[in-house]
């Protein structure tokens, strides 16, 4: 064993053991963020009346859509924000003509094909995807009722030409909108799983598609 490691070791020894000594327990890790519930479709069966269903439905599937995993890829600004209070992005970034970061300084300049592990206190993880980038332009969300969202992600001239069948695709099966239940560690994933999320837009989307009041 070398010189240098001996001296590492033994400060770290000493170090323990004035720790123990000063009866002084070492700090806890933070707890995991847990996860928000969402209901199940079916569970919102007993609404008889279709059109109240389905704006029962959309508010639940709402939970997900304006929960900040979701939101901080949605601004209105074209500048993505981060953390579970939506804080501007830092560095500083923009969303270019593509959505994918300004010439020059791409999304994927820090951000990889997945989460990436660090070992920062603030942040714990980078994410990534392989089609990481902000939403389109016409689907900005960030500061908009759930019913103006819902009349967005309903009109064909908003939500990228998609169908309804289409629209339930992407929500259910999407690799990049399944990331926010995989969001990577110090960030508290999406309510429920893609799949309840999925359903919920199905049973939606059957009952009429209707939206709550826009404010």
């Amino acid at each position: 064993m070398r010189a240098a490691t001996l001296v590492i070791l033994a400060g770290t020894l000493a170090l323990a053991g004035a720790v123990a000594a000063s009866g002084v327990a070492a700090p806890e890790p933070a707890p995991a963020p847990q996860p928000v519930a969402l209901k199940t479709a079916a569970s919102f069966q007993s609404i008889k009346d279709p059109a109240a269903r389905s704006v029962a439905l959309f508010t639940e599937a709402g939970k997900v859509i304006q929960s900040p995993r979701c939101l901080n890829c949605h601004p209105v600004q074209r500048a993505p924000t981060q953390g579970n209070d939506l804080h501007p992005h830092n560095p500083p970034m923009v969303a270019g003509d593509s959505g994918h970061g300004p010439a020059g300084m791409p999304c994927f300049a820090c951000h990889g094909q997945a989460n990436v592990p660090t070992w920062g206190q603030d942040i714990k993880s980078i994410p990534g995807d392989p089609k990481w980038g902000l939403a389109p332009a016409e689907m900005a969300w960030q500061g908009k009722s759930l019913g103006a969202i819902c009349g967005q992600i309903k009109n064909p001239a908003t939500n990228g030409g998609k169908s309804m069948a289409e629209l339930h695709h992407h929500m259910a099966e999407d690799h990049l909108v399944g990331w926010a239940w995989n969001p990577g560690a110090g960030r508290v994933p999406a309510p429920g799983t893609q799949a309840q999320f999925g359903e919920l837009i199905k049973a939606w989307i059957d009952t009429g598609a209707k939206c709550p009041k826009a404010a």
